[in-house]
C-alpha cells in the first residue's frame, strides 16, 4: 500500500509511537514499548520488550532496527536476557546479502546469505508486519508471497523462509481509542498451511491493533494499548 505515516507535528522526529500489552494462555504478562523515528538516510524504530509470569519464559529485549525510507530493513541489533542469558545479535544488510554476527556467553557465530529486494524480516514484535504492509498493497482476498528472514531464539539467529500473508476480512475494530477502520491477516509458511500460522488486525496505516497465535481472532498475543502519530483508523 501506499504509506502514510509521515512526521507529525508533536515532536521533530517522530513517525509513531505505542506500547502493545502482551498475553500467554488470555493473561496479561508484559508489554513492549516502541517508537519509529525519522533519521538523516531513512527510518529508525526502536523497542522495548518485557516478559513477565506468568509466561514460562520471562525476558527482556530490547532492539533497533534501520530502514529505507521506502520501509526496507537494513539492519537489526538485538540485546535478549532471559534468567542468566544474555544473547547480542548484529544483522546488516549490504545490498542483496545479509549479514549477522551473534555472541552468547562467550560463543560468536557468523551468518550470511541472500536479501533479495522483494524479502521481507520478522521479528517477535508485531511492528515487523507494519514494515512489511508497508511496501505492499492489499484488498480483500488479496495476498502476497515472499522470501523472510526469520529472527529469534535462542540465538536470534535468521531461518531462511517463504511467507505467505492474505487479507481475510475488512472491518471496524473496538479500541481504547474507539472504533476504526481495520483489515485482518493471515500469515503462513508454505508449505505449511494457515492453520498452523497467524493472524492479526491493522489499521489503514498498517499499524498492528492486535495479534493472535492461530489462524482465527481468539485470545490475544499482543493488542495496542497506547499510541501517537498518525491517526489510528484513518478517515
Amino acid at each position: 500500500m501506499a504509506h502514510s505515516l509521515s512526521a507529525p507535528a508533536i515532536e521533530p522526529a517522530l513517525v509513531a509511537a505505542g506500547r502493545y500489552v502482551i498475553f500467554h494462555a488470555g493473561r496479561e504478562c508484559g508489554e513492549e514499548r516502541w517508537r519509529i523515528e525519522l533519521a538523516p538516510d531513512g527510518l529508525v524504530a526502536t523497542g522495548e520488550q518485557v516478559v513477565e509470569p506468568p509466561h514460562p519464559f520471562p525476558s527482556r529485549q530490547e532492539w533497533r532496527a534501520t530502514l529505507t525510507r521506502e520501509w526496507r530493513l537494513t539492519g537489526l541489533e538485538i540485546a535478549w536476557t532471559v534468567g542468566e542469558r544474555l544473547v547480542r545479535a548484529v544483522h546488516g544488510a549490504d545490498g542483496a546479502r545479509w549479514h549477522a554476527r551473534l555472541e552468547s556467553a562467550g560463543q560468536v557465530r557468523e551468518q550470511h546469505g541472500d536479501y533479495p529486494a522483494i524479502c521481507e524480516v520478522d521479528f517477535g514484535s508485531p511492528l515487523f508486519s507494519t514494515f512489511f504492509l508497508a511496501r505492499r498493497a492489499f484488498a480483500l482476498e488479496g495476498e502476497h508471497e515472499f522470501p523472510v528472514l526469520r529472527i529469534g531464539p535462542p540465538w536470534m539467529a535468521v531461518s531462511p523462509e517463504r511467507m505467505r500473508v492474505r487479507c481475510v476480512e475488512i472491518g471496524r475494530r473496538e479500541t481504547v481509542w474507539g472504533t476504526v477502520a481495520a483489515k485482518r491477516y493471515v500469515v503462513s509458511l508454505p508449505p505449511r498451511g494457515e492453520d498452523e500460522g497467524y493472524t492479526f488486525w491493522a489499521d489503514p496505516q498498517g499499524i498492528v491493533l492486535e495479534s493472535h497465535d492461530g489462524p482465527e481472532p481468539s485470545a490475544p498475543w499482543m493488542t495496542l494499548a497506547a499510541y501517537s502519530g498518525q491517526p489510528l483508523g484513518g478517515p
